[in-house]
């Protein structure tokens, strides 16, 4: 399919109309939006996502445990990391300089009405439409005598040999609650009926209870072999509970869950050997400090106050819960075959130029290959990496894994690669946040099997998505590689819009080549010729970038930048913005998450356009566009970066030119052209920090998503 047909087939979307801020705010003296409070207003879309009532119920569902799920590793990550700066008195911390203190304090107040939006509609509107579907979580106590005696059967045979309750009193301490874990709190004392003598001394008070919920055994608990009707695991317990405590009295059993921290941070002195250190570090995380503790709304007083004490937590960091308890356990009811109650699954399908099946080398040696993830098969990579291990002219292979997932095929075709006798190097980055454990296995696994491995720089996250493979032509070598946004990961790649590029070009083969010598041998390479990377020059390069604009405008020719990303909180590369806004260049952001960007304000940023995309697929695609004086010089960047300080710092970043005329012309025209054009997932940033949605889904409108599927890319 050419360029020409594709414009004839799908919508045009090419000069799309662009969303106006419909009023410019005066200066307040504040340029910047604080990062954690926007990343709540982010998490927000996500939660307007899940009471949004056009969606199919499961995805609704689904969404409100994304919002919990993100909650979570907020309070882990960034909570506790204010917390910290709160307890050792750190002064104003934040750009729009709020204090820690002040920070925590804004962020539960702010979250306290959308946790009560989201237990509410959970309770009203998810399960109600659920119900009428067949899927229900019904109470035990409602059940008839057949069906209890079905769950007491289940107690016995699979949860009362592994649960352990612990007690607390002088002799036993209050227990360790694991992070995340969910538990059963009560109270047992004495039942005057006993009269054993031997032991009536030992029981003599009243005493609290925890029982950790066995994460073994899933959380909904099937009533009936078949059909949609669950009971809840520790209701099932709950009625069961005088079993583990024969001849005691019990009280009602109430939920409780706690948040811990989860940062590691490892200081380049202690990390002679990262993957041991990091595996210390891992082992320290369970006894890390608590953040936050939920809590059943009918929970009494004086259990919390325990708890409290126990976990070493304030009353401001006790979050009741009047409703379900740990909302991401329901995705147990999103994999249930109900295809009718979720949205249509989408077929991806080839790129244009793979659709012949010839060599995937001659086709990449004749074209540059755009892939547009999940619209464009993951298969296309993953075919790539398991090829060039079969093909007996590949003499090495490199590649860079951030987030690989489990039973990974990329690493099984990295492994038979090895075997057969061919130069694989990892570069397996250990400190993936939350994947630490997974990647450390990963790592091991390709050691055994001779392949080098590589552990990253221990100051540095090594984060860029770029894959090397080495092939001999003709008595010389050729370089291929795949530059992408998103990880190596199929499962990911099935639910991330990400892009990638197969290339050939022999300046950007030398600059994977020089990368790697940097990442595994810590060569000094300080210049290169296509690639830009972190930490040596991104941000210059990006300013750059964004004064050439600016210096065009005032030149009187044409200026304009798009950029797409997950995040902008880079100070310097704001301020160059707003500078390039103040000189009359029109900038269009879609940025996904966390914004400090003050879009639409007199003087400063009146110019510049903010939206998210928030849909059925997680935008995560970073693409740079400057109209450079006119169409003809117009540039196009991707890579892996956010417009972070950490991206540019504290991280190996790749950002990558696209050299082929007729990607860029689709990346511009098809790609961003589409989001910006978006009615159904965009939402406009207005000058005080709030988004509104462009158009109701129910009144129809233009879906850039939806756009993209069958969509072929350009030859």
């Amino acid at each position: 399919m050419t360029m020409e047909s594709v414009k004839k087939t799908r919508a045009k979307v090419t000069d799309a109309p662009v969303e106006a801020i419909s009023a410019v705010t005066e200066f307040d003296g504040k340029p910047f939006f604080n990062r954690e409070l926007s990343w709540l207003e982010f998490n927000r879309r996500v939660l307007d996502e899940a009471t949004d009532d056009s969606l199919p119920i499961l995805e609704r569902l689904k969404f409100l445990c994304i919002f919990s799920t993100n909650l979570d590793e907020f309070f882990m990550i960034r909570v506790s990391g204010l917390m910290e700066q709160a307890a050792e008195g750190i002064g104003s911390t934040s750009s729009d300089g709020m204090t820690a203190a002040e920070q925590i304090a804004e962020i539960y107040e702010r979250l306290k009405p959308m946790l009560q939006k989201q237990v509410k509609y959970l309770g009203e509107n998810v399960f109600p439409a659920l119900e009428k579907e067949g899927i229900t979580v019904e109470s035990y106590a409602g059940l008839n005598a057949k069906e209890k005696k079905t769950l007491d059967k289940y107690f016995h045979n699979n949860l009362f040999p592994i649960l352990t309750p612990q007690s607390v009193d002088s002799s036993h301490p209050f227990p360790y609650v694991s992070n995340l874990s969910l538990n059963l709190g009560l109270y047992i004392e004495p039942d005057r009926a006993f009269t054993q003598p031997n032991l009536k001394h030992l029981f003599r008070q009243r005493r609290f209870i925890r029982i950790k919920l066995p994460p073994s055994v899933p959380r909904l608990i099937p009533i009936t072999p078949r059909g949609g009707r669950f009971a809840l695991v520790e209701e099932v317990i709950s009625a069961n509970v005088a079993e583990l405590f024969p001849n005691m009295k019990t009280s009602q059993a109430y939920l409780f869950r706690v948040t811990r921290d989860a940062d590691i941070e490892i200081r380049e002195d202690e990390a002679g050997d990262l993957l041991r250190t990091l595996e210390r570090e891992l082992q320290r995380r369970r006894d890390r400090f608590a953040v936050r503790l939920e809590v059943s709304a009918t929970m009494p007083d004086k259990m919390i106050k325990l708890l409290m004490s126990g976990t070493g937590l304030s009353e401001d960091e006790v979050h009741s819960v009047d409703g379900f308890v740990d909302i991401p356990d329901l995705m147990q009811l999103y994999s249930l075959d109900r295809p009718r109650l979720k949205e249509k699954p989408i077929t991806p399908i080839v790129p244009a130029p793979l659709h012949k099946k010839e060599d995937i080398f001659e086709v990449i040696r004749k074209q540059d290959i755009l892939l547009h993830h999940p619209y464009i098969s993951f298969s296309t990579v993953t075919d790539f990496i398991s090829e060039a291990a079969e093909d007996a002219d590949v003499q090495a292979i490199k590649i860079c894994l951030y987030r690989t997932g489990k039973d990974s095929p990329i690493v099984s075709s990295l492994m038979r690669a090895s075997r057969l006798g061919k130069q694989v190097t990892a570069l397996v980055e250990l400190k993936a946040r939350f994947d630490e454990g997974n990647n450390i296995e990963w790592a091991r696994r390709l050691e055994n099997e001779g392949v080098h491995v590589v552990y990253g720089i221990s100051t540095l996250k090594t984060h860029s998505k770029v894959l090397l493979v080495v092939r001999r032509e003709k008595e010389k070598l050729v370089r291929y590689v795949h530059l992408a946004t998103g990880n190596y990961n199929p499962f990911t790649a099935k639910i991330y819009t990400d892009l990638g590029i197969l290339t050939a070009d022999p300046e950007i083969g030398e600059d994977a080549s020089s990368l790697f010598n940097f990442l595994t041998g810590y060569s000094q390479q300080d210049k290169y010729k296509r690639l830009i990377v972190a930490p040596l020059n991104l941000r210059e390069r990006l300013l750059e970038l964004i004064r050439r604009e600016k210096k065009h405008k005032l030149a009187g020719k044409d200026a304009r930048i798009i950029i797409k990303a997950n995040s902008i909180t880079d100070s310097a590369l704001i301020r160059e913005l707003y500078e390039a806004s103040k000189a009359g260049v029109e900038i269009d952001l879609i940025i996904r998450g966390i914004c400090a960007l003050r879009p639409g304000i007199k003087g400063l940023s009146e110019n510049i356009r903010v939206r998210s995309i928030i849909g059925r697929f997680l935008e995560h695609s970073r693409i740079l566009y400057f109209l450079n004086g006119g169409e003809p010089n117009e540039e196009v960047y991707m890579g892996s970066a956010d417009l972070m300080n950490r991206s540019f710092d504290r991280r190996v970043e790749v950002i990558a030119p696209v050299l082929d005329a007729d990607i860029r012309s689709y990346l511009k025209k098809e790609v961003l052209d589409s989001y910006l054009k978006d009615q159904i997932n965009a939402r406009t940033l207005s000058p005080d920090g709030t988004y509104k949605r462009i158009a109701a889904r129910t009144k129809g409108g233009f879906d850039s998503q939806m756009h993209f599927v069958g969509l072929d890319t350009p030859v």
